[in-house]
């Protein structure tokens, strides 16, 4: 993402929490890993990136009010608000303590919702309503799902063209649902051959969303990750489920 985009939602962020004049307080915002059953339950299939241990969830608490993001880069940490918006978000590890503590902020001041991510049959209710949302409101276009969402691929790929990007090394080049799934290297590509973007809202923490913010074609992020940015920046998002 363009440092740009990144600091904007920050200073957005520290403007909103001076405001409501949290951001001078000793309020402490804990992030911690949450384990794959806390996370997600027991979504069926076996090769969502949370089961494969690949990624985990970090879970920050705010007056009671949780908010989430994934990232490859996690542990614990505690501190006061005036430093996570004053924070260089240097490292998906920061970004990740900004963006679930952003999450869990602005969902306690009534400005964000749905920044938990689903359990168990969640994702398989979620993709057919998002294959519904897409028809209604886009009709029959070419995606490009960038992020490894197994649900999402096994029901978007039976109603729509589709190709799909991803980072993970032991994701690409294998198949799914009859697609091959692309490395980064493809990503100019694929985003010039579609019509539509359906983009997982982690690439907020990876540092990759700004690339698919298009003049050119709409884009959908989905996951609770992108919750907070999504609604600053008035960013489209789906997700059904998560609560």
């Amino acid at each position: 993402m363009s440092k740009s985009v990144l600091k904007e939602i920050q200073s957005r962020a520290y403007d909103i929490w001076k405001e409501a004049g949290i951001l001078d307080e000793n309020i402490d915002v804990t992030a911690r890993t949450l384990s794959t059953e806390e996370a997600i339950g027991n979504p069926e299939g076996d090769d969502f990136p949370l089961l494969r241990g690949k990624e985990r969830l970090m879970e920050a608490d705010f007056r009671g009010s949780k908010g989430q993001a994934f990232t490859d880069r996690f542990g614990n940490f505690n501190t006061s608000l005036r430093e996570i918006a004053e924070m260089e978000l240097e490292n998906n590890f920061r970004r990740a303590i900004f963006v679930s503590a952003l999450n869990a902020v602005q969902r306690s001041l009534g400005n964000t919702e749905r920044t938990i991510h689903c359990k168990d049959e969640g994702p398989a209710l979620c993709a057919p309503q998002l294959a519904d949302y897409i028809a209604d409101k886009y009709g029959a276009p070419k995606l490009g799902l960038v992020g490894y969402q197994p649900a999402m691929i096994k029901v978007l790929s039976g109603r729509f063209n589709m190709r799909i990007v991803d980072l993970d090394p032991d994701n690409i080049g294998t198949v799914k649902c009859g697609i091959t799934v692309e490395g980064p290297d493809s990503t100019a590509e694929v985003l010039d051959d579609v019509n539509l973007l359906v983009v997982t809202g982690s690439t907020i923490v990876n540092d990759t969303l700004g690339n698919f913010l298009r003049d050119d074609k709409p884009t959908i992020f989905f996951g609770t990750t992108v919750a907070a940015a999504a609604d600053m920046m008035g960013w489209e998002r789906f997700c059904c489920q998560s609560d």
